[in-house]
């Protein structure tokens, strides 16, 4: 059948949207780029840093405690 009829792709149908200008759009825009200052991303990373090595303390504090009562546990039970 191919060689009979062989396929041909079509080709793309061209699919054009006229942008209109959105007065309230272009406000939204430049309020959220407003927001944005120099630096914000380094404070935010800054902040989510300092709550990593929060949980990070706290998650280790908790592995020793438990290691050590395991330790005292078995100390007690072995004498």
């Amino acid at each position: 059948m191919s060689v009979l009829f062989p396929k041909v792709n079509k080709p793309r149908e061209w699919d054009y949207r006229p942008i209109y200008y959105d007065k309230d759009k272009e406000a939204r825009k430049g309020k959220k780029l407003a927001r944005l200052h120099h630096g914000s991303f380094r404070e935010e990373h800054e902040k989510n840093m300092t709550e990593l090595r929060k949980r990070k303390h706290t998650s280790s504090l908790a592995f020793w405690l438990a290691l050590l009562a395991m330790l005292l546990f078995a100390f007690y039970v072995l004498y």
